[in-house]
């Protein structure tokens, strides 16, 4: 069993220094930008689940909708440079999603500012 599980573990390690060795530094470079795209669109769930966590009740936060945009968008450019359709079509609508919240976030603040100014 222990062969087994070295073997696997080697060839986990050759598999890995093959396609680095093998990998142009251009291609590296937009690996790395669409792990960091993906870091950021899992840091949305994270964040939600901080503040859920924070005030006892589910709730989206602002930094959600931010991580959300600019994750989707940095994968999307990932996507688009590597000619995936799969990543393409899967990121473009919720781009759209994501800066839409954002519009209607900041329109209702100024709409909440603009009210409180009245009222004062």
């Amino acid at each position: 069993m222990e062969y087994g599980i070295t073997s696997f573990f080697h060839h986990i390690v050759d598999s890995a220094h093959h396609y680095f060795s093998s990998t142009s530094q251009g291609d590296l470079i937009w690996l790395c930008v669409g792990l960091f795209g993906q870091v950021l669109f899992m840091m949305r769930f994270i964040v939600q689940w901080l503040h859920s966590e924070r005030h006892q009740k589910s709730i989206i936060p602002v930094s959600f909708w931010y991580f959300s945009l600019i994750g989707g968008i940095t994968v999307l450019l990932y996507g688009i440079h590597k000619l995936e359709p799969v990543i393409i079509f899967g990121q473009i609508p919720g781009t759209f999603v994501y800066a839409r919240n954002l519009i209607l976030i900041k329109r209702h603040e100024k709409t909440q500012r603009e009210l409180q100014k009245d009222v004062a």
